[in-house]
């Protein structure tokens, strides 16, 4: 059982040569293995600042509070060292790497979390059931990360990565963002297979309820301004699905 634990957090970013702006206000969030925690807020609610805050971004700077996986410092860990412990962060826009094909990015990514190089036949077949349970082609395999890729397509070698990688918990900023009926059902299952293989913990951040019909949340938060204002089950997904955000965001102001 792992349990990523984030208490009165406190981010603020520095644009430019602007005044530090104060952008999440004190967040509170428990994360335990098994456990799929939606976090559903509007635009500017400072739902990915919270992501990259836990990945380590160094464009977010936390002035307050603390962020631990069972039990250990996260915020004094290098980007690596939090990948490494076992935190995943899906992107909502993934970065392009022209020059590395994806079947060595897998591969060098697996051999650093897993302190050795996968044996090749047997990394070979996970990773070629792993693309076949995404619906990837075998082509992909040869390309670069991410370069000339469709949005769908970005989004499923994230999925990817997490099945391969297999971390204690997963950060899926917007993974459903620009993804069609069919690419989503797609993602939604992947995250499914993870959670149920690994019993791994996920946090996914989402605008909208859609994806929440194929991946069952157990706790459904609401973020406006900087921090969690209201939590509850998949009910409260239902009434933001009907009423929107304006409740909680006019009880924040």
């Amino acid at each position: 059982m792992s349990t990523l634990e984030i208490r009165d957090l406190q981010v603020e970013i520095t644009p430019g040569d602007d005044a530090p702006i104060k952008i999440l206000k004190g967040v509170d969030l428990t994360i335990k293995s098994g456990e799929t925690h939606a976090l559903m807020g509007p635009n500017g609610s400072g739902k990915s600042t919270l992501s990259y805050a836990i990945a380590g971004h160094p464009k977010y700077h936390v002035t307050g509070g603390s962020i631990t996986l069972d039990g250990e410092d996260v915020l004094e860990m290098s980007v690596d060292e939090r990948a490494r412990a076992g935190l995943f962060l899906a992107m909502q826009y993934p970065t392009e790497v022209p020059g590395v094909s994806m079947s060595n990015f897998l591969r060098t990514a697996a051999t650093a979390v897993r302190g050795e190089a996968p044996k090749l036949r047997h990394w070979v077949k996970e990773v070629k059931e792993s693309m076949r349970e995404l619906d990837i082609e075998s082509a992909f395999a040869d390309r670069s990360v991410n370069e000339g890729f469709s949005g769908g397509e970005k989004k499923r070698h994230e999925i990817l990565q997490l099945g391969v990688l297999k971390p204690k918990i997963a950060v899926l900023d917007e993974t459903d963002s620009g993804l069609d009926v069919d690419a989503l059902r797609v993602v939604s299952e992947g995250v499914n297979r993870y959670k149920e293989r690994e019993n791994g913990g996920v946090l996914l951040i989402t605008h909208y309820s859609r994806i929440l019909r194929y991946v069952e949340p157990d706790f459904v938060h609401v973020f406006s301004a900087g921090k969690i204002v209201e939590s509850g089950g998949k009910e409260l997904a239902d009434e933001l699905e009907r009423s929107g955000y304006v409740r909680f965001t006019q009880a924040a102001v």
